[in-house]
């Protein structure tokens, strides 16, 4: 099976992808796959290190504040679409696949100009700009939630979860030593997306110093672009602060708690293995879907939700304290968690994918 997949942006992208990558080439170990991405976001960096043929295209983002600044955007636009379409012509690939960013749009709709198969993936509750206007292009639409499916319509789309799911139930948990940690302590995780956020480093600088003489253990994943700007914080001995993991399902794997963003794929690998949360949807995103996703888990009282306006260390603290200190209550969160994980996801992508192509 020789397959393109494209996506870009954020990990909320990326890792997804490239759970559909790993998942082929255990079922399909002969597979050939080429991945395309943009030439300066950070899918650039992480596909080619997996040894995974990587092929960058320039694309940017619709620019929503200033439409003039669009006029570049749809001058971008064309040219990646037609070297999209040399570069698919060049690989002829037996299915085209998009799993989100604004790169999949030129990508899928320079397969559909060339008759291929193709099929894209929706990660989040509302759809995002690119699929919900490429979706009329393809042949299958898979979807990480249930009520999506309504977003697109029932006669090409299939619920499938989200292919993080599956790869984090793969995971190897590392030992909490390798980070410097007591392995018999309690672990609370933050982190607040794959790039980091500008608005919660403020606030994240103000609350590191609190956690101090707690009975738990923290580590703050800042983001590689703000990791400098906590230089100057004091920083408790039972805290350990880094830029960026490799291995960030592993150590959830091995984690108590975890604080952060309510992406897509971050919802998909806390219901997989049912780990308990305290979430804070970025208000940032299209149509704030983040708070969507974290709305899932909060009706079946799964998590609890703080609004990014609210957060502080008078908010976070007291909440990770009622939650790691009462039994009862982590018990229920964390079965919760776990009864809307899907635990085959990327083998039900894998699927489709097949069904697609006709084999």
């Amino acid at each position: 099976m020789r397959i393109v997949i494209t996506a870009g942006g954020t990990g909320g992208h990326i890792y997804p992808a490239i759970a559909i990558i790993e998942k082929i080439k255990k079922l399909e170990p002969k597979s050939e796959i080429l991945y395309i991405g943009t030439t300066d976001r950070m899918e650039k960096d992480i596909v080619p290190k997996l040894g995974i043929s990587y092929v960058g295209i320039e694309m940017k983002g619709m620019n929503r504040k200033n439409l003039i600044k669009n006029i570049s955007v749809y001058l971008t636009f064309r040219k990646a679409i037609q070297k999209a379409k040399e570069t698919i012509s060049s690989f002829q690939p037996d299915i085209v696949v998009g799993v989100g960013g604004y790169i999949s749009a030129p990508v899928i709709i320079a397969a559909h100009k060339l008759k291929c198969k193709t099929l894209i993936h929706e990660q989040n509750s509302t759809p995002g700009v690119s699929n919900r206007y490429i979706a009329k292009y393809v042949d299958c639409v898979c979807v990480s939630l249930p009520d999506t499916i309504s977003k697109f319509g029932k006669a090409k789309t299939v619920y499938t979860g989200n292919p993080r799911s599956e790869q984090i139930l793969d995971a190897k948990p590392i030992q909490k030593s390798q980070l410097g940690l007591d392995e018999s302590r309690k672990l609370v995780v933050v982190c607040m997306g794959s790039l980091g956020s500008a608005t919660m480093t403020e606030k994240l600088r103000e609350l590191i110093p609190a956690f101090k003489n707690k009975p738990y253990q923290v580590v703050v994943v800042t983001g590689k672009t703000y990791y400098d700007q906590y230089k100057d914080v004091s920083v408790p001995k039972n805290v350990v602060m880094v830029p960026y993991l490799d291995n960030l399902i592993e150590l959830l794997k091995r984690t108590d708690l975890f604080v952060g963003r309510a992406g897509a794929s971050t919802i998909a690998e806390l219901t997989a293995i049912g780990l308990p949360s305290v979430l804070v949807p970025s208000p940032y995103v299209t149509e704030n879907h983040q708070m969507k996703n974290a709305q899932e888990l909060e009706k079946i009282k799964a998590t609890q939700i703080i609004e990014e306006k609210d957060f502080s260390k008078d908010t976070l603290i007291p909440a990770i304290d009622r939650i790691l200190s009462d039994t009862g209550l982590y018990r229920s969160m964390k079965l919760s968690t776990k009864s809307l994980g899907v635990v085959d996801s990327a083998t039900k992508v894998y699927q489709e994918i097949k069904k697609v192509i006709g084999e």
